[in-house]
């Protein structure tokens, strides 16, 4: 424990520490994304940047405390009877019981109200909220939250958005300011709390639909709250169903408030197409926590998808034009400059060892071939002896074919993607000398909030458990035939902004595992290189939370225990080491190539030990 790793005694610790606030549960804690979700029996908290700094350890903190908080003090049965059925009135609902949760917490402990607010910082850094009259229901039930918060626990709101909150501020006040009070008296009360934000919905918004209602069935409730307490759930209850048929994903527990933690820095890789794609938290498909991903239903063990239609496997070429692969060849190249020697020395050795490996053996007391100088004693010692001949035979170097499948999720964006890039580049070039071929693969979605896939599932009345629901991105950066030399520029489309959205792993296995087997070589190892676990907001919102990870699970068990294929992986700042039986996590992207050269030099090195043994 003394020579652990820093970084994963920090991640260590706040797991523990986030149990223990949370009073003592046993959720598996994760890292992965860029938002916090709440499971049945597991967190994910967002990747934790192998260089993060200390604002981004206080986010971390946060986000680890919120959802500590959340499953201390909030109720899932009594959020789900009394949360509103439409989205609109659902954001403004679920944003005051954030608020409520956190406010807890911060009154009771000073440092949790201090990391709450690391976070929200974290969180507003370059995001707005737009002035009253023109924000939207998202952006009204931000405002809610930060107010609400204010109110309940006298902090100031983040420094960002002080001049527009002051917008907002007599706005709010003006029509709900008694139920604003009312709200800071229930604290501790959730039901109570939850029956005076309905009200608080109608006060701001009547059109946001249950506000009207809302109001009689509260009034009602007030007069002769016990006689009517059945037919308030029953009308819940109803609301509920409704709801859950018109909900954009609204049955998962999902935060997504830390910012852009996970994210590394982007340098000069600004593109147009980043406003397009965009990363922030708001993008996901839910913000915030929408539901309860646990009470979907009957689950279902068999992983599905809900349409193929969208998926799509494309040359790295056809996803820009040639002008642009040459930019970014050479954004590439520039980057290549730091690190080339380093990961350069690396290969060589790589190149030293495999060159090693193909030994060579000699047949002695031939009658032809070279003249054998150990024996030419027998020239005086046995002049009557014929002369001893020797001849070199080469010992046939099994045909070996690598393929470097790489996440291109959102969270590898910046420096970590560039080394992987260059790690790849460098890699590719290597075994290419040493006749080994390769294979580099990168695997995405085609869209941050399910693409054309979520659009058909709304279109078909959202059916329950759909399965996974995005559009899959599988980008062949270099065929295992291609020269190097043909397929240098397409590497460079991994620094296009954009490009890197959500991370399926478990599919993009399977199609890089399938592409292995179609080959002729005799060995077949595939290296995985990711940042975390498989994270797509779309298709977790309406399944369960451990979803695509169980999936992935299921997968590496299938090519590990019974397929020809080698596995292995290198997590970078997450450790990969539970899902995968041969694998090493490190915490710096710089060591990338020292790990993928040290993997590799490792499995040769075991191959040629097993068939020295078989050979004896």
């Amino acid at each position: 424990m003394a020579n652990e790793d820093p970084d994963q005694q920090f991640l260590k610790s706040t797991a523990a520490t986030m149990r223990a606030l949370a009073g003592g549960c046993q959720h598996q804690v994760t890292y992965a994304g860029t938002d916090t979700h709440i499971g049945e029996s597991d967190v994910r908290l967002p990747s934790f940047p192998p260089t993060a700094t200390p604002a981004q350890r206080a986010s971390m903190r946060g986000a680890a405390d919120g959802a500590a908080l959340w499953l201390a003090h909030h109720n899932k049965k009594t959020h789900r009877k009394l949360c509103p059925s439409l989205d609109g009135a659902r954001a403004i609902f679920e944003s005051a019981e954030r608020a409520r949760v956190e406010a807890i917490g911060a009154r009771q402990l000073v440092g949790v109200g201090a990391n709450l607010e690391a976070t929200l910082n974290q969180r507003y850094e370059s995001r707005q909220i737009e002035a009253p009259g023109s924000a939207d229901e998202a952006g009204i039930a931000e405002v809610v939250r930060l107010l609400l918060r204010e109110d309940l626990t006298g902090a100031a709101p983040p420094q960002n958005l002080s001049m527009v909150l002051d917008l907002w501020r007599p706005w709010v006040k003006s029509r709900a300011g008694d139920l604003m009070q009312e709200l800071a008296k229930n604290l501790e009360d959730q039901e109570k709390f939850a029956q005076l934000s309905r009200q608080l919905i109608g006060a701001l918004e009547s059109d946001l639909g249950d506000s009207s209602s809302d109001q009689d069935d509260q009034s009602d409730s007030d007069d002769d709250q016990d006689d009517n307490g059945d037919s308030q759930s029953d009308q819940d209850g109803e609301q509920e169903a409704v709801g859950e048929d018109q909900s954009d994903g609204d049955d998962s527990q999902t935060m997504d408030d830390t910012g852009d933690a996970g994210s590394a820095e982007e340098g000069d890789m600004a593109d147009a197409d980043g406003a397009e794609d965009g990363m922030s938290d708001g993008e996901t498909p839910n913000s915030d926590m929408q539901g309860h991903n646990q009470d979907r239903g009957a689950p279902t063990d068999a992983y599905k998808v809900f349409d193929t239609r969208f998926d799509e496997v494309v040359d790295a070429p056809d996803l820009c034009d040639e002008e642009e692969l040459i930019r970014l060849r050479q954004m590439l190249d520039r980057h290549m400059e730091n690190v080339t020697s380093i990961v350069g020395k690396l290969a060589n050795r790589l190149q030293r060892k495999l060159m090693a490996h193909q030994n060579r053996s000699w047949d002695f007391d031939l009658e032809e071939g070279i003249l054998d100088a150990a024996k030419l004693h027998r020239v005086v010692t046995q002049p009557l002896s014929p002369l001893s001949y020797k001849q070199e035979q080469d010992t046939k170097f099994r045909d070996t074919v690598v393929t470097l499948l790489l996440d291109n999720s959102g969270s590898m964006r910046g420096r970590p993607i560039t080394i992987a890039a260059v790690t790849a580049d460098i890699l590719a070039r290597t075994l290419e000398r040493c006749g080994v071929k390769v294979e580099i693969l990168g695997f995405t979605t085609r869209a941050w909030k399910g693409g054309q896939s979520r659009e058909l599932w709304q279109q078909a009345g959202k059916p329950p458990a759909p399965g996974r629901l995005n559009d899959l991105r599988h980008i062949i950066y270099k065929s295992a035939d291609a020269p190097w030399r043909r397929a240098k520029k397409s590497l460079g489309l991994m620094l296009r902004e954009g490009i890197l959205k959500e991370n399926i792993d478990g599919e993009a296995l399977l199609w890089a595992h399938d592409r292995l087997l179609a080959r002729r070589e005799d060995r077949r190892i595939m290296m995985v290189i990711s940042d975390g676990a498989p994270v797509d907001d779309s298709t977790l919102s309406v399944n369960s939370g451990s979803y695509l990870e169980k999936h992935l699970r299921d997968v590496i068990s299938y090519i590990e225990s019974k397929s020809p294929v080698e596995l292995l992986a290198i997590g970078i700042g997450h450790d990969v080491t539970r899902y995968y039986r041969r694998a090493v996590t490190i915490t710096d992207v710089d060591q990338l190539g020292g790990a993928v050269v040290g993997q590799l030099t490792d499995l040769f090195d075991e191959d040629v030990t097993q068939r020295s043994k078989r050979v004896a």
